[in-house]
């Protein structure tokens, strides 16, 4: 135990028995990934469920801030000021505590982050200072579900609605005020317009942006309503209604387009799946891999080879908030076998699962069965003092179910599972024995973070690790998905250089493309942007600095740098380690023994994520030390000199900048790269200033002799092809 705890929101240091910061009354406690308990902070696992609660800090923009791409809510009681005229102020005071409070424990189940409470009015942010993939669908599920308590708790809240507004965008997240009492906020034009959107909003609504929208998925459902003017903008606003939340999907969206590079890991589940036929044995098999993968297609396709052969699919997902407690998955597999919807009542829910029961398996089994599965499934509030015994009695009822059919049961996204689901998942494949059933996990790499013992010590378990397509498999992805076109080809290449093989990349990047909405290169579809940024934000501290310092140097970088960027030269080596190891980045072996360690980022979306966050003043800072670093230990050339040129242009220093592209240039010309050349006196007369004109004379010269050059030789290659086919061409003078 640390002897003071410092705030993440102001840093101020506090005594390690404290649950609010003395200075600003921001909560020291940490919630758990898993069950949402609070544990102090020098809690390594959750006092509640075992689960670990270490992660990356709490805040990872603690000096100069970043830029993110977030969902902003505000939330306010209306009324509240009328009110509090002809009320007790103690009795108000009271009654906006129990309120606020509440909220922010619905706010902080979906994953925000309360940035301040201003009397009755609350604002959350979601995206900062931990991305998710999904924070826009987090914020409108968390605000309809405030407007859920408002309309159920009328009486606590002295009879007020309550209404929401939520924006999303691009703000600037970073510490703001006195220097003595600085507090982290985010800062941008969503935040403004999120505020407008709820002081016009309607009593008891949820009102968005357009961009919240557009980034939410099917099973929110909006209504248009009429565009209105916000004070600051041209134009009205175009806002949506969120009327209502269906049950969550999947978060990870599965690709859609043709299969391709994958039929070596559909062989192995298509003999899994074989074996459990043939043998009458379960199998436990995962699928492992990053987002956008392609786990989810590639279990679509097995579940099409189980319907044509006959089997049975029975799929559970585990939730990253909300009804994620205990054992989720599991729950919805049986409400799904048993036909039980959610507005059930408890008893109706033991009915429906008594009588399914009672259709596989004799009276006395049943009525051992029925009791504990309806305790897994949270339809009844017994206990029994053994786990074990719960465990036998699902592994029972699914060697039952199996046996009335063959089952593929697929447990989707349980990297997000509460630990006890893992448990009885392993427990049940490693004791089951008769029922041909397969368990099909699918999940992400910090499963094995997790629990790295992950199918350990159980005989039919198969780990099949999906790794990035091929570069021929991407690149024919990526043309299947463009529209014809002669630049096609050309775009193909692109999106499979940039996409690093994942198929939803590559889907993201094609459709952006196809539609003119995005260059691949520059802006990034929210999806592919949102996904990066939620993996950034899971690495450790240290970690995801690295990556944002080397983000600057470009797709490829060298240890040196990044220890010259601030890094003690031993940990920043175990650093490159572990993100070798998380498949982020990797190394390249240097040429020469005496050559420092070269490293390359996974695919270029990481690098331009990880870029974007930086402010430009950051940015201008690491560019000016990238490029000193590269003057003491880079050899001269016409690429050494392009790269220190573009350094010290980020960097802010024109003058430097202009002096190593007109050696650049120089070297180019002289090995007769003419066009190469040119274009490099272009540049710096784009950073010579105007009252510089003998500079720019003298640099527009240097540009005219190269393009005469230029020329003369694109006129030699046209004589020599005319030549080749039998023509003259006469040329004037």
């Amino acid at each position: 135990m640390t002897d003071t705890e410092k705030c993440a929101d102001c840093g101020h240091e506090n005594a390690p028995e404290q649950a609010y910061c003395g200075r600003c009354g921001q909560s020291l406690l940490r919630p758990c990934p898993s069950c949402g308990e609070k544990n102090p902070a020098e809690f390594r696992f959750c006092g509640n469920c075992g689960s670990p609660v270490d992660g990356p800090e709490p805040v990872a923009a603690a000096l100069e801030g970043e830029r993110r791409w977030v969902t902003v809510l505000f939330a306010d009681l209306a009324g509240f000021t009328r009110m509090s005229e002809a009320a007790d102020p103690e009795e108000v005071r009271l009654m906006v505590d129990r309120c606020t409070s509440r909220m922010g424990e619905i706010v902080e189940r979906y994953g925000g982050w309360i940035d301040k409470v201003i009397g009755d009015a609350l604002m959350a942010v979601f995206g900062a200072p931990t991305a998710h993939e999904d924070d826009a669908e987090r914020a409108v599920r968390a605000g309809l579900e405030l407007q859920r308590y408002a309309a159920e708790n009328a009486d606590e809240l002295g009879g007020l609605p309550l209404r929401v507004g939520v924006d999303s965008g691009e703000v600037m997240f970073a510490p703001v005020g006195p220097k003595e009492d600085r507090r982290l906020t985010v800062i941008g034009d969503a935040v403004n317009t999120a505020s407008r959107l709820q002081g016009a909003a309607p009593e008891g609504g949820v009102l968005t942006g357009h961009q919240t929208k557009a980034a939410c998925p099917a099973g929110i459902r909006f209504e248009a309503v009429d565009p209105f003017p916000v004070k600051g903008k041209e134009r009205p606003v175009q806002t949506w209604l969120a009327r209502e939340a269906a049950a969550p999907s999947r978060r990870e969206v599965a690709p859609t387009g043709p299969i391709l590079g994958r039929e070596p890991e559909l062989e192995l589940l298509r003999g899994a799946w074989e074996r459990v036929l043939g043998l009458g044995q379960p199998q436990l098999v995962s699928l492992l891999g990053s987002p956008g993968i392609g786990k989810t297609r590639l279990s679509q396709e097995l579940v099409g080879i189980v319907a044509e052969q006959g089997g049975r699919v029975i799929k559970g997902m585990s939730l990253p908030y909300g009804e994620n407690a205990g054992y989720g998955g599991f729950t919805r597999m049986v409400r799904s076998l048993a036909g039980i919807l959610p507005a059930d009542p408890a008893a109706e829910a033991r009915g429906k699962l008594r009588r399914m029961v009672e259709t596989l398996m004799d009276a006395g089994d049943a009525q051992n069965v029925v009791p504990h599965i309806s305790l897994l499934a949270g339809f009844a509030e017994d206990s029994v003092e053994n786990r074990s015994v719960l465990f036998i009695s699902a592994r029972d009822f699914l060697e039952a179910v199996a046996r009335e059919q063959p089952t593929l049961f697929v447990f989707e996204d349980v990297h997000c599972a509460d630990p006890t689901l893992l448990d009885l998942i392993e427990w049940v494949a490693a004791h089951m024995r008769n029922g041909p059933a397969m368990f099909l996990t699918l999940a992400r790499g910090e499963l094995l973070d997790a629990r790295p013992s992950w199918g350990g010590g159980i005989p039919r378990y198969t780990g099949i690790v999906l790794e990035p397509l091929p570069s021929k498999d991407a690149r024919e992805l990526a043309r299947d998905l463009l529209r014809d076109g002669s630049e096609s080809e050309t775009a193909a290449e692109q999106i499979e250089e940039a996409a690093g093989g994942n198929p939803l990349f590559i889907e993201e990047l094609a459709a952006a493309m196809t539609e003119g909405s995005a260059d691949a290169a520059r802006e990034l579809p929210l999806a592919v942007r949102s996904i990066i940024a939620a993996r950034l934000d899971s690495l450790p501290t240290e970690e995801r600095q690295l990556v944002l310092d080397a983000s600057v140097a470009g797709n490829q970088f060298r240890r040196g740098m990044i220890e010259r960027l601030g890094g003690d030269g031993m940990r920043v080596r175990e650093a490159l380690e572990n993100l070798e190891f998380r498949d982020l980045i990797h190394r390249r072996l240097p040429s020469t023994p005496c050559e420092d360690d070269e490293y390359m980022f996974k695919h270029g979306l990481i690098r331009d994520v990880a870029y974007g966050t930086l402010p430009r003043a950051a940015r201008r800072a690491r560019h000016a030390t990238a490029a000193e670093f590269l003057e003491e230990t880079q050899s001269s050339g016409p690429d050494g000199a392009a790269i220190l040129a573009h350094h010290w242009r980020e960097a802010g220093d024109p003058e430097r900048a202009v002096r190593y592209l007109l050696s650049a240039a120089e070297v180019a010309g002289r090995g007769w790269a003419k066009g190469e050349a040119v274009a490099l006196c272009n540049e710096a007369l784009e950073l010579i200033p105007p009252e510089d004109a003998k500079r720019r004379r003298e640099v527009e010269l240097k540009r005219a002799m190269e393009f005469a050059a230029f020329t003369h030789i694109g006129d030699a290659r046209s004589m020599q092809s005319a030549q080749k086919t039998g023509q003259t061409t006469e040329r004037g003078p």
